[in-house]
């Protein structure tokens, strides 16, 4: 086990690189992330790991077939993409996932900014069986430690792909899946009278919603039913709730979430 001890050495540039590059992260196909647990998911998913970062190799699992670099505390704090992080960091390759034969569900997101909705939403689509998770237009990097990290390990395991609105609507032609847009406007079905056995739904940007390029080719649009004088949901909190009613819609099966 090499011992570091330098800002400057070339593993420690490379992991601070990796945290605020989301080009390179997307070039190299890489990633950073921190933490026992979410080295042990990486394992477990077939990850692989290009380099591990510690204060102590008593931290670790047995087996690491990669670099393995020891350094003091305060060195490791410093590579890591958490704050106040005890370690280990860690960088990987994140696994490829083959797309889903012949998927029943997907949720798209489209430009939506925060990593941690961005995660926090493929870990649910995970837990509940939503097969496709497409991120359309300008969305945040679903590869930032961020997000990863929010995903709680299901972003090894989830099938993610990005696209542009042109592509979308190939892929979900593709899939023979019809497309609603959560929306608060006019003429929105409650989202409880609408059959999304075979379906895909769209969440917005934090901000502003859905934009009417991608509203264009929706098929319908639905509303969650909420009390009154309620403006809207959180975008992660939305996205839970129509992929709660999908894996209901869905084969039995698929309900036992």
């Amino acid at each position: 086990m090499e011992k570091l001890t330098s800002r400057k050495n070339p593993y420690v540039v490379r992991l601070r690189a990796l945290a605020g590059d989301a080009a390179l992260r997307r070039e190299r196909g890489e990633t950073v992330l921190d933490g026992v647990k979410l080295l042990g998911e990486a394992l477990d998913s077939g990850a692989a790991l290009t380099g591990v970062l510690c204060s102590g190799p008593e931290r670790l699992p047995a087996g690491l077939r990669c670099p393995v670099y020891e350094a003091p505390p305060e060195l490791v704090a410093y590579a890591s993409p958490v704050k106040k992080s005890p370690g280990p960091v860690f960088s990987l390759r994140m696994p490829e996932i083959a797309p889903p034969p012949s998927p029943r569900h997907a949720l798209v997101l489209e430009d939506m900014q925060d990593p941690g909705n961005v995660g926090t939403l493929i870990r649910t689509a995970n837990a509940l069986g939503i097969e496709c998770v497409l991120l359309a237009g300008d969305c945040a990097d679903e590869l930032s430690p961020r997000a990863v990290r929010a995903s709680m390990g299901a972003a090894f395991r989830q099938y993610v792909r990005r696209c542009s609105l042109r592509e979308l609507a190939g892929i979900l032609a593709g899939l023979g899946l019809p497309l609603y847009g959560a929306a608060l406007r006019e003429g929105a079905a409650d989202l409880r009278r609408v059959d999304l056995g075979r379906a895909a739904v769209a969440v917005g940007n934090e901000g502003h919603g859905l934009s009417e390029a991608l509203l264009g080719l929706c098929d319908g649009t639905v509303i969650i039913p909420m009390r009154p004088g309620s403006e809207s949901l959180n975008a992660a909190a939305a996205g839970a709730v129509l992929m709660w009613e999908m894996a209901r819609s869905g084969p039995e099966e698929a309900r036992r979430v």
